[in-house]
């Protein structure tokens, strides 16, 4: 009877789990973060993008913002008249469907002029990780967090089910 509550908290772990190690987080320019005067297409040229994934645009607030766009606003540096501005500093994307995405900061000429634009494709989601980018002590932190958080839960079931 224990083995089969076993197998079954195995299989609801590995639920959690295993969707969570096939998402990649990508800081937008990495340790450079969202700037003015920075090539995003580069940066991104090295990157394969997956549903699932997320782009964090790190930059100071109020100095910077992002908009996600469509090709014509992108090309223009316009926001679409949909569009919301994310101006938090810290802006986390998930990457929910497949196809092309933009995004521009609309602050001032930094679109036009600082070349502040991110155009990506993004792919179907797979089983596998995607190749990780740089990992910083913000991803580390995260990461760990969200470890300890399933361990616990694990550990739990497990003393429940010895009981």
């Amino acid at each position: 009877m224990a083995s089969t509550y076993f197998l079954v908290a195995l299989a609801l772990i590995s639920t959690i789990v295993v969707p969570a190690l096939a998402t990649t987080e990508f800081i937008v320019g990495d340790d450079n973060g969202w700037r003015t005067n920075f090539d995003y297409q580069s940066w991104a040229a090295s990157k394969e993008f997956h549903v699932g994934d997320k782009l964090v645009f790190k930059y100071s607030a109020g100095v910077h913002n992002v908009h996600r766009a469509d090709s014509a606003s992108f090309q223009n540096c316009t926001p679409s008249a949909t569009s919301i501005a994310l101006t938090t500093g810290n802006d986390v994307i998930t990457l929910a469907s497949e196809g092309k995405k933009w995004y521009i900061c609309t602050v001032a000429a930094h679109c036009a002029i600082g070349n502040m634009k991110l155009a990506i494709t993004v792919l179907p989601q797979v089983g596998s990780p995607a190749p990780a980018p740089a990992i910083s002590a913000a991803t580390l932190h995260g990461a760990s967090t969200y470890f300890a958080w399933i361990t616990a839960a694990f550990g739990t079931i497990m003393m429940i089910i010895m009981a």
